[in-house]
């Protein structure tokens, strides 16, 4: 569970200074404070509405206390008709004397918390994140619920698409950069595909979870089969969806199955997807960029197989079915073991057949002399 740092307060000259400041920006102020009293939104803007408005925290920062009210207003809340004191308390006592805090990262670590009163099920799922153990083992800068959906100005966080990335790459910067560049990350940003995977279809939304354990990447092969062996969206771009089903039967494929029955959480190097295809880099084949692209590909075996010779990658199939116009070879050869197999095995059954037959004659003729 994440658990906070105590609350540090403002000095006593620095909260009469931020009492001060709200009685000039707005005399009525005082009287709006009466206890029990709830204000309007507007009375709230009548101080919050001044763009100067703003107070100095005992870390020396300038915390702003000016809200938009045109941004607010089109934001999700705002479209809602929430009011301020859904997040910040039921009275004008409640919401400026909890505001006092060192620095303005401790002010957004405590007041992320109101976002449970509503999303209770997605703050839960944050508390078990990558980004929770990462605040518990002391970066106070992981992310929280405001760094990503905002606070005043909270928008729909997939409106375009493209925003999930985005959002994702104001901390992930390079791997954002990756990303714009890949097959995936170019026709979302570039073309507004709503089909490519975005960063929370592989990683999760609010239970985002360490990638770099083992239970993940045995996982990763179903993960990119959620599209790649969706027949109907593979169609609609001219690719193979047996992609998955390929691999499940090659040699990489068996091998992980067992490892993941029996060894989930032991680390292996058996090849899945992301080792020949990339992570956030994925490119198309035909791209010379790409780790699988013929001149990249035997380089990229190289890195399992550093013995692999120049007749390496001829006899890999890819991940396509066995056919005439493909590997001719080995469908005439596939053609005659299919044939040949059952032959031989009809007549060794045929022939065992005979012999218990004739075993069983002879064992009468024996006994009836």
């Amino acid at each position: 569970m994440l658990t906070e740092r105590p609350i540090a307060r403002l000095t006593p000259p620095a909260t009469l200074a931020l009492a001060m400041t709200l009685l000039l920006v707005n005399p009525a102020f005082a009287q709006d404070r009466a206890p029990g009293r709830n204000p309007s939104q507007e009375e709230c803007l009548n101080c919050h509405g001044d763009p100067q408005l703003a107070t100095t925290l005992e870390s020396g920062e300038a915390l702003p206390l000016y809200i938009s009210a045109e941004v607010f207003a089109d934001s999700i809340h705002g479209l809602v008709g929430l009011e301020c004191k859904a997040c910040h308390g039921e009275t004008p006592e409640v919401a400026h004397v909890a505001a006092p805090f060192v620095d303005r990262r401790q002010l957004s670590r405590h007041l992320y918390q109101t976002c449970s009163k509503c999303h209770a099920d997605n703050y839960e799922k944050t508390l078990d994140s990558m980004h929770a153990q990462a605040a518990a083992d002391g970066n106070l800068q992981a992310p929280i619920c405001t760094d990503c959906h905002g606070a005043h100005d909270t928008l729909q966080p997939d409106q375009p698409r493209a925003r999930i990335s985005q959002t994702c790459g104001q901390c992930h910067t390079s791997i954002f950069e990756e990303y714009r560049e890949s097959v995936h990350g170019d026709a979302l940003i570039q073309q507004d595909n709503p089909d490519v995977p975005v960063c929370t279809d592989c990683h999760g939304v609010h239970n985002i979870h360490d990638p770099r354990t083992a239970q993940f990447r045995v996982a990763s092969p179903e993960l990119c089969a959620g599209c790649h062996a969706d027949a109907q969206l593979m169609a609609k771009y001219g690719l193979s969806a047996d992609v998955y089903n390929l691999y499940s039967l090659s040699w990489h494929g068996v091998d992980l199955t067992v490892y993941r029955a029996n060894w989930p959480t032991i680390w292996h190097e058996r090849a899945v997807c992301t080792d020949c295809h990339g992570v956030h880099d994925i490119r198309r084949t035909a791209d010379s960029a790409s780790r699988v692209n013929p001149a990249n590909l035997l380089s990229t075996c190289q890195q399992c197989h550093p013995a692999a010779g120049p007749n390496w990658t001829g006899a890999w199939t890819g991940h396509n079915r066995i056919s005439i116009e493909r590997t001719p070879f080995l469908f005439y050869t596939e053609a005659f073991y299919k044939s040949f197999t059952p032959a031989v095995l009809w007549i060794s059954g045929a022939y065992v057949v005979l012999q218990i037959v004739r075993g069983l004659v002879g064992r009468v003729r024996r006994s009836l002399r």
